[in-house]
């Protein structure tokens, strides 16, 4: 998720923010476009990490019609999920004005669009009623995905009911990103939602398939650290608390500085320890080059928003790398990794 933002008490929500303008009533195609907004169906970068599972299976399971038909409905279980995640989180962020500071000040580049309460698309009970649909929906959906799964391991099926509690509290009943975790549910959804499919998938784990896990989890961490650094007022000011929000600015940039190293020592330590092949490393050399060429541009330059950009391709890159190294480094090596 790249919009963070925080929740008030459920109590009495304030005025709309001034950037909000009076509209004229949406047309029925009009309000279904606010509503994708609000579901944030243009941000893919957790459910590419479904097309990554596909990848780590073993070829004789990749392709069965069970195991697309489950990943399918693993999708639509995710969207849902997210869908209320991000609703819910929207509404946080008007009842406390955050939204409002983090987006009406640049609205050109935040594209103030991709919050409809803001910017007055829909109202706040409309998107209440559809955060409370999706929840409902992706209940429903993750139930119907552990029945249909061919292997049900505890510890899967407690990852996945966490992840789906952690993500409906993001901003709402517990306030997870209030509390000081954001950092750790965004690279923990990540790493949810790659070891929960093929844990139901296979039954079982291995060191490389964690790896990747983890690697897929840093991606939304890391762009999300950039986005917290441009909120940091926003943030502080609605009371969520994150690194950005609570430290000053040049040991923020340390955070983000270590978390990015600690993402290259993933990489080459679990080669070192021989948990990933050797050519780990050698297929995941441009991640390292767009790494450092981010901080550069967020740190050096001081362009967090385009730093954060960045941030959000490389991820898609590192996904795009990882899944042509798995289907094809091995059988281009003739099986020996």
């Amino acid at each position: 998720m790249t919009d963070h933002t925080a929740e008030s008490p459920a109590t009495e929500a304030p005025a709309a923010p001034a950037v909000a303008q009076a509209h004229p009533p949406a047309s029925a195609r009009g309000t279904l476009a606010a509503y994708a907004r609000l579901a944030k169906l243009d941000i893919v970068d957790y459910y590419i990490g479904l097309p990554l599972v596909l990848a780590v299976l073993a070829p004789a399971l990749r392709w069965q019609p069970g195991t697309l038909g489950l990943l399918l409905l693993i999708l639509l279980a995710e969207v849902a999920v997210v869908a209320a995640m991000v609703a819910f989180d929207d509404v946080t962020g008007y009842r406390d004005g955050s939204d409002a500071a983090n987006y009406g000040s640049d609205a050109a580049r935040r594209r103030l669009a991709r919050k409809p309460l803001v910017a007055g698309t829909l109202t706040e009970p409309q998107a209440l009623r559809f955060a409370w649909a999706a929840t409902g929906v992706s209940t429903v959906l993750w139930t119907l995905v552990v029945l249909a799964a061919p292997h049900r391991p505890a510890w899967a099926v407690a990852l996945a009911a966490l992840c789906v509690v952690a993500s409906v509290q993001y901003s709402w009943g517990l306030r997870i990103s209030y509390r000081g975790f954001q950092e750790i549910f965004l690279i923990g959804l990540g790493v949810g939602w790659v070891l929960v499919p093929y844990g139901l998938l296979t039954g079982g784990l291995n060191g490389f398939v964690v790896v990747q896990a983890l690697l897929f989890g840093f991606g939304p961490m890391l762009f999300g650290l950039y986005s917290n650094t441009n909120d940091a007022g926003g943030d502080r000011s609605a009371g969520r608390i994150t690194v950005a929000a609570l430290v000053p600015r040049h040991l923020n940039t340390a955070f983000i500085i270590a978390a990015t190293a600690a993402e290259s020592l993933l990489i080459s330590v679990s080669t070192l320890a021989g948990i990933a092949p050797w050519w780990f490393p050698v297929v995941l050399v441009p991640v390292f080059v767009m790494r450092v060429t981010q901080l550069v541009i967020g740190f050096v330059h001081g362009d967090i928003l385009r730093a954060r950009r960045m941030a959000i391709h490389t991820h898609r890159v590192t996904v795009a790398l990882l899944i042509a190294a798995n289907l094809f480094v091995p059988a281009l090596l003739g099986g020996a990794v």
